[in-house]
């Protein structure tokens, strides 16, 4: 990578990926050079995918985003701090998406702490499209895993992984 590129960091667990992180991926990469997806662990939730799958799936479902011009896009997992895997990966800029008022508290509490760790690192925030914003990868395994249909909220590949993940197919 060439110095002076723009490099984005959008973090997530994605587990799964949902058309809701999909959409702020191809707008966010609209934004950057070099866009990092930085898929995290968290203790405080129970994944269904290990890290290394959820890696992959993401991979797999960012995959023709790099044939588009100009950003190109890269899939890393981390089990850091955020501001620790940001510098690590030299971001300049953070990538948030938000649904609703209760997901600008947390973030904007998120970013003033942030903040406190590197001033240098900005973070922008991007509306989910209205179409996306009740999508919430723990409602769409919670809907699979009481049968209910979730073809509208992910890909049909990540239906098929998630469905597989349970048992049901």
């Amino acid at each position: 990578m060439s110095v002076g590129k723009r490099v984005g960091l959008y973090p997530g667990t994605f587990d799964p990926i949902t058309l809701g992180h999909m959409d702020i991926i191809e707008r966010g990469s609209k934004l950057v050079d070099h866009l990092i997806i930085g898929v995290s662990t968290n203790p405080s939730k129970q994944a269904l995918f290990s890290l290394e799958e959820r890696i992959e799936i993401v991979k797999r479902e960012t995959a023709h985003l790099n044939s588009k011009k100009g950003t190109t896009i890269e899939v890393k997992g981390f089990n850091s701090l955020l501001m620790t895997f940001a510098e690590k990966v030299k971001a300049s800029v953070i990538i948030r998406g938000l649904r609703a008022a209760s997901d600008f508290e947390y973030e904007f509490q998120m970013t003033a702490m942030n903040d406190q760790l590197n001033a240098e690192i900005e973070t922008v925030f991007m509306m989910a499209d209205p179409s996306f914003q009740a999508i919430a990868s723990r409602l769409v395994k919670e809907i699979a895993i009481y049968d209910g249909e979730i073809d509208k909220f992910v890909t049909a590949s990540v239906r098929e992984d998630v469905l597989r993940k349970l048992g049901k197919i």
